[in-house]
């Protein structure tokens, strides 16, 4: 870590956030935060306990209202604000997160802006919250439709993208009114602790935004999601702590979004436009090192294609460079901890065991730091643990089809549903893909879908609700139907 990262690391809180005030955690616990590249300890920050977590909501609770009361215009300033400042420090943003979460800068630069736009997104949505007014059909009265914060919530984000997921949840909460507690991961806590100041700067008022960095997950957030003041969950993280959640939010009925596993298909047909599916390819499946959500999994490419396809991509990926994500050139930076590299490793093994052609890659590096090559391999065969796993990793598996009722048949046999890719040059092959698919979200010819103007989610075991786009503020909104007499009668 150079003088610049040292300097920079150390001007990030590292307390936590309640109330409008930096503070310890009350049993004086921390929590290390290390450099995956290196394994270096580069920050210490509070690790709160359960009666931190409490706190945080007693904050958010006691400044619900005065929020809520805000007017939209005024909130939406706020966001603005927020959306400016950020832009301003996106260097600043960019080096924190390449240091604790290992990405290289330039994909943390280009999280910095996809952040940024949800800041800018909510705050012109804040002031288009809209409400009907009209009669009732049988004539007697007067109908008013309006909508309001749904109240506190818990936002409990993930350590890969660590600054897009607070901005996209933070955001829309809000420019609806509510106030919000937020959990960030213990791996990944300095970018929240960082934009949580910036928030304090741009305006936020104090109790509105709570920040716990906690090593205790489990009992902290359980603790808060069975507190009856508690109206709402966002949560962004796997499948299985997701049911965890949604079982216990189940008890106070609370309003929940979940963003959860993906499994994404990738289907190549023979008349797809090859140069821009192996763009595509390497967009969709190596972005943020393969640690996203919406990463190709299952590359179902056609058969008279398969090899041509499999060619170019290798001799494109053989070209990627592993290192330190803040060195000059580096493609590929380290996965977030040794369990990803050992999963990775693993699921490559399995497919070779039953068939598959290594084409490049598939060794682990030599430490320090937590590093696996970007690896192609072809002819997975069905059954194998990576078509059905997520992997969360730089490795492309590469599996074959001859139809396109085959296609859709692959490409949906997953319990999860969150993204799904096509290439073809026949527009109406390529609606009737987006139609069959089984998806929340579909990239027709391209390789990423995310947007903070488009609703983010996905059916199935993907998830429930959406993040982005309109729909996004919804999910912190609930209706009221007032009916009044009829004003002539």
């Amino acid at each position: 870590m150079d003088e610049r990262e040292a300097g920079l690391l150390a001007g990030v809180p590292d307390e936590l956030y309640i109330g409008g005030v930096w503070r310890g955690a009350s049993d004086g616990a921390r929590l290390g935060v290390d450099d995956p590249a290196t394994g270096e300890r580069v920050r210490q920050v509070a690790d709160a306990s359960v009666a931190d977590g409490v706190a945080a909501l007693d904050a958010a609770c006691a400044a619900a209202a005065g929020w809520a009361a805000t007017p939209a215009r005024a909130r939406a300033e706020v966001l603005r604000r927020a959306f400016e400042l950020l832009r301003e420090r996106s260097e600043d943003f960019a080096r924190v997160m390449t240091v604790e979460m290992g990405k290289p800068l330039a994909e943390s630069r280009s999280e910095v802006a996809y952040g940024a736009e949800f800041l800018r997104w909510f705050s012109e949505e804040a002031a288009h919250v809209r409400g009907s007014y009209g009669p009732n059909p049988e004539g007697t009265g007067r109908m008013i439709v309006s909508h309001h914060p749904v109240g506190p919530c818990l936002l409990v984000t993930p350590w890969n993208f660590p600054l897009a997921m607070a901005t996209r949840k933070i955001a829309p909460a809000l420019a609806a009114g509510c106030t919000v507690v937020v959990k960030p991961a213990a791996l990944t806590p300095l970018t929240t602790l960082l934009f949580a100041r910036l928030l304090e700067e741009a305006g936020v008022p104090a109790g509105v935004v709570n920040v716990i960095t906690t090593t205790a997950s489990g009992p902290v957030v359980a603790a808060i999601l069975r507190d009856p003041r508690l109206r709402k969950l966002s949560f962004t993280g796997s499948t299985q702590v997701g049911r965890e959640l949604l079982a216990t939010a189940a008890g106070g009925v609370l309003r929940t979004s979940m963003e959860l596993g993906g499994n994404a298909p990738f289907v190549v047909f023979d008349d797809a436009d090859l140069d821009k599916a192996v763009d595509g390819a390497l967009a969709a499946k190596f972005r943020n090192v393969g640690q996203a959500c919406t990463a190709a999994n299952r590359f179902l490419v056609h058969t008279r294609v398969a090899e041509e396809f499999a060619g170019r991509l290798t001799e494109r990926v053989a070209g990627f460079r592993t290192g330190r994500g803040t060195e000059e050139g580096v493609t590929i930076g380290p996965l977030i901890d040794r369990r990803a590299v050992e999963k990775a490793d693993r699921l490559v093994r399995d497919a070779m065991a039953r068939g598959a052609t290594l084409l490049t890659g598939g060794t682990p590096l030599p430490g320090p730091g937590t590093f696996y090559p970007a690896t192609v391999l072809s002819g997975v065969a069905p059954g194998s643990d990576i078509l059905r796993e997520e992997v969360f990793g730089p490795v492309l598996a590469i599996s074959g089809f001859d139809s396109e009722d085959e296609a859709v048949a692959l490409a949906n046999d997953t319990e999860y549903g969150l993204v799904s890719y096509v290439f073809t040059r026949d527009l109406a092959r390529g609606q009737r893909m987006a139609e069959r698919l089984e998806a929340g979200m579909v990239g027709l010819n391209v390789g990423v879908v995310s947007n903070a103007a488009a609703p983010f989610g996905g059916w199935k075991q993907s998830g429930l609700g959406r993040e982005g786009g309109s729909e996004g503020l919804q999910e912190y909104l609930q209706t009221k139907y007032t009916l009044t007499p009829d004003p002539f009668g």
